[in-house]
């Protein structure tokens, strides 16, 4: 049983045991229930409120900027939601951000939300909450608006929400530009959560934190984990060889001659590797016909190169470098197969529309003009050298035979190939570890990564200001699928922390520096993401709630005789599309496959 249907498990009997305490009397007047749902109501903290409320006009100044914050965000949501849903609308497969589990924000439940930064999460979502409803609470008070109650909401006993009752005819009786200004105070308090800790975070705390000396190991696997390197580990030295960088550790590995190398762990203890070429990672329908399962306790080997053993990549290349067409000898038994870059054709591009090959076909690359093609790296460095408009002679194979074909590159020097890592759709690697690029994180955050820390990363050039720090730090937990890294970001917790060192101003708080960055970064994350998805303009959000006052705003000047039901009819329109834009960019792609 999967950890969503235990939920689901819990929540049900969570519900039946509430009604039963509730139809016994047993549950005060305070608390309500509505199924899972508990709301705990409250008249206290009114009086703190009215004396917080007394500088009406600063207040009212700083609701008409969130004012003006949330209609320029509902306007970019509106559409980005729009575009969300035909993108989702046109392809066959669900994103893994798409999936509905992902629209939860529960760690361990959500794929980008781990388990292990749970209490930072909680309290940035306890935050979030207090101020949101807060400046919802204190704006009532600045424009004379009565409070039936406030409190919080519970989705069983987990805080997922908190609210302020004002009085309807105390509402009612308000200008329209108080009630606007009312809704607008929540997301505008959360957006200032969101710059005030991003700015510490940005500024000293990752100030604090550098680079621990050599390569992080994200993952460790064959050879690697038999000799007790494991996840988290950091590798200082090759052979004695000192290694900062996953470029000197990999070239350090290829000046290593011999099938065993001294790996130095941590600066602290010598581990001895047995080097083997192994298959990591496999594209579907590759021409060696090999599957990898990431479960299996025992990788797929290759141990040989028509009949040649190769216990390096080096030799492994070598063993193929002057071969087209190569008998792999592997621990799922001998392989015929092309070397080259397996890939599939693309749509409305040179090979498709240039050639009898049509949009979904797979082939295999062996040669661009007369440099011989390996791998998916000696593709894409070959094509860099060409411009868009020139002639590109491919050699390559399909349906069972060799052939040569020539197109011209597209207006962006495309050749219209979708290709897959590795060697003819194999990611192979004779040393067993993943790099965990610590320092490229670092690097976005604000901090210091180290020369070429984000070198071919998207988006790195946002990190040089402010504003770009902040969309960066939005998406860095959704990071393997936005940015192309091989790990989302995971925060500075757990065995992650070997990576750093804790250094600069801080440094007298050792430790805790990193719990400090934790509470911060998921803080402003969640305060970002709270105000960004109350300005969605549906009702009963905050969003849907200025809508409704804009449009009576606009509609009271226009020369109609029923504005009321053009009013309603704008917001419930508006409301409908984002509606039916969510779910068929959460369920589109499923329903269409």
């Amino acid at each position: 049983m999967n950890t969503l249907l235990w939920i689901l498990v819990g929540v049900l009997a969570y519900s039946a045991v509430a009604v039963a305490l509730q139809t016994r009397g047993y549950i005060p007047r305070s608390v309500r229930l509505q199924g899972p749902l508990t709301t705990i109501h409250t008249r206290r903290g009114r009086a703190f409120l009215n004396w917080l409320a007394r500088p009406k006009r600063f207040w009212r100044a700083w609701s008409n900027v969130g004012v003006g914050i949330a209609l320029v965000v509902m306007v970019g949501s509106f559409f980005l939601l729009i575009l969300a849903a035909l993108s989702a609308l046109g392809t066959d497969q669900p994103s893994a951000v798409s999936q509905p589990r992902n629209f939860l924000v529960i760690p361990g439940v959500n794929d980008f939300l781990p388990l292990s930064v749970a209490p930072e999460i909680v309290f940035g979502l306890l935050v979030g909450l207090v101020v949101h409803e807060g400046g919802h609470g204190l704006l009532c008070r600045v424009e004379d608006i009565d409070i039936e109650s406030m409190g919080i909401v519970l989705l069983t006993v987990l805080p997922i929400g908190a609210f302020v009752e004002p009085n309807e005819e105390s509402q009612k009786n308000a200008d329209r530009g108080g009630r606007t200004r009312m809704f607008a105070a929540g997301v505008m308090n959360n957006f200032a959560i969101t710059a005030i800790v991003f700015a510490l975070l940005f500024g000293p705390v990752i100030g604090s934190i550098g680079l621990a000396p050599g390569v992080g190991v994200g993952a460790a696997y064959g050879s690697a984990a038999d000799a007790g390197i494991g996840q988290g580990d950091r590798i200082t030295a090759i052979n004695g060889t000192t290694v900062d960088t996953n470029d000197e550790l990999l070239a350090a590995l290829e000046a290593t001659g011999g099938s065993q190398v001294a790996v130095e762990v941590n600066g602290e203890r010598t581990a001895m590797v047995e080097r083997s070429p192994i298959v990591v990672a496999s594209a579907e329908g590759n021409p060696a016909n090999l599957s990898v399962d990431p479960s299996a306790d025992d990788p797929i080997t290759v141990d040989s190169v028509n009949g040649t053993p190769v216990n390096t990549m080096s030799e492994f290349r070598t063993a193929v470098e002057d071969r087209e067409f190569a008998v792999l000898g592997t621990s799922e038994g001998d392989r015929r197969t092309p070397i080259g870059t397996f890939a599939q054709v693309s749509p409305e591009r040179p090979l498709a529309d240039q050639t009898d090959l049509e949009a979904g076909d797979t082939i295999t690359i062996t040669r661009i003009g007369d440099q011989r093609i390996v791998d998916a790296g000696d593709l894409t460095a070959t094509l860099d050298g060409y411009q868009p408009g020139d002639e590109v002679t491919l050699r390559l194979y399909s349906d069972g035979a060799f052939r040569t074909v020539t197109v011209t590159l597209d207006e962006d020097g495309f050749v219209g190939v979708s290709p897959a890592g590795g060697v003819s759709g194999l990611a192979l690697t004779d040393f067993g570890v993943q790099h965990y690029p610590a320092g490229t994180y670092l690097s976005l955050l604000g901090g210091e990564g180290g020369e070429g820390s984000l070198d071919g990363v998207p988006l790195a050039g946002a990190a040089g200001s402010f504003l770009g720090l902040i969309y960066v730090a939005l998406i860095l937990p959704l990071a393997s699928v936005v940015l192309g890294l091989p790990y989302n970001f995971p925060g500075f917790t757990g065995f992650w922390t070997n990576f750093f060192v804790v250094e600069g101003p801080l440094a007298f708080l050792g430790g805790g520096v990193f719990l400090l960055a934790n509470l911060l970064f998921w803080t402003g994350w969640i305060n970002l993401q709270l105000g960004l998805f109350n300005c969605i303009p549906g009702y009963p959000l905050d969003g849907g709630r200025i809508l409704r006052t804009s449009a009576e705003a606009v509609v009271s000047r226009l020369p109609v005789g029923d504005g009321y039901t053009l009013v309603r009819t704008i917001t419930t329109g508006v409301g409908l599309t984002m509606l039916v834009a969510l779910v068929l960019t959460v369920f589109g792609p499923t329903l269409l496959n």
